[in-house]
């Protein structure tokens, strides 16, 4: 998973210290140097080609306007200009008196598809003398498509494709047909029943604060009793699944799946552990209807 990497005025506060209290404060008096901001950037491209601001700063203020020209690197980048995205202006101007500006892109969202992956480099033309060595004049802009989130899109018939399931444990299913619902009163949640045995539900919840990171959350819960696997009642008989915390679980509202990383254990009756049975994979992928009747007709 790409993290959203945002302008965090490096420069400044490489040459900004705060010592004591708030009052003392060691300002920088060196010579005065532009710079992009930082050197990558992730933007999520939505149907409604939201603008993105790629932040250009500067050490110093001046008593004047600052007219910096910015440029494409073509042979860095693989998305097209006019195409994939719109360079809204070829020039940035810090206004007097301040310290930063911003380069305005625009991406093109028809022109991305879903599994695209693309990006292009902006070259900041500024003089020699202007130029910080510890810093590049370059930043590089990584497009990624984010289509619209509807939570009924993950409701329905969905495709279960789990490592559990196809372990020796399972007797090599592989596949189980499910479906799942919305929970009332619970924002972005979905409940998804009989994930590995029939009659226990799962609830799993999206994560909507950044679209860049579509995450989900699941808690430990039970899911199935230890004879149905093992053939025998292991510490208190239930199965737990919980969410690994060393792996990253996400979704995708572009093509309608989850993909998980889960964790099956086992609790003594005293609610101590008893043991791990380990850590699986689940893709799980909304079909349609047409789909889910030749999964039957296929006995699943």
């Amino acid at each position: 998973m790409k993290k959203l990497i945002i302008g965090c005025m490096a420069g400044i506060a490489a040459i900004i210290s705060f010592v004591g209290c708030e009052q003392d404060k060691a300002l920088y008096s060196g010579p005065n140097y532009l710079m992009f901001s930082d050197t990558i950037y992730q933007y999520a491209v939505q149907e409604t080609n939201e603008i993105f601001e790629i932040p250009v700063s500067a050490t110093k203020a001046v008593d004047y306007d600052r007219n910096l020209a910015v440029e494409i690197i073509d042979k860095e980048s693989n998305a097209v200009e006019g195409k994939h995205y719109r360079l809204l202006s070829n020039t940035v101007t810090i206004k007097a008196g301040e310290m930063a500006a911003n380069v305005k892109v625009q991406g093109i969202y028809e022109n991305i598809e879903i599994t695209d992956s693309l990006g292009f480099a902006l070259h900041l033309i500024i003089p020699e003398s202007e130029q910080w060595d510890l810093y590049t004049t370059k930043a590089k802009v990584v497009m990624q498509k984010s289509c619209p989130f509807d939570i009924h899109n993950f409701t329905g018939y969905c495709r279960v494709t789990s490592t559990f399931l196809s372990s020796d444990y399972m007797q090599n299913v592989g596949i189980r047909l499910i479906t799942s619902d919305v929970v009332e009163g619970e924002e972005n949640t979905i409940v998804l029943h009989g994930l590995y045995f029939d009659g226990y539900d799962t609830k799993i919840k999206f994560d909507r604060k950044d679209i860049l990171r579509p995450l989900i959350d699941m808690d430990k819960h039970v899911c199935g009793l230890t004879s149905e696997p093992f053939g025998t009642i292991h510490g208190d008989g239930n199965l737990r699944l919980s969410q690994s915390a060393n792996y990253t679980s996400y979704y995708s509202s572009c093509q309608d799946f989850i993909f998980q990383y889960v964790t099956l254990s086992v609790d003594n009756k005293d609610g101590s552990e008893y043991g791990v049975v380990g850590t699986y994979i689940n893709l799980i992928e909304w079909i349609s209807e047409a789909e889910a009747e030749k999964l039957k007709e296929q006995g699943y």
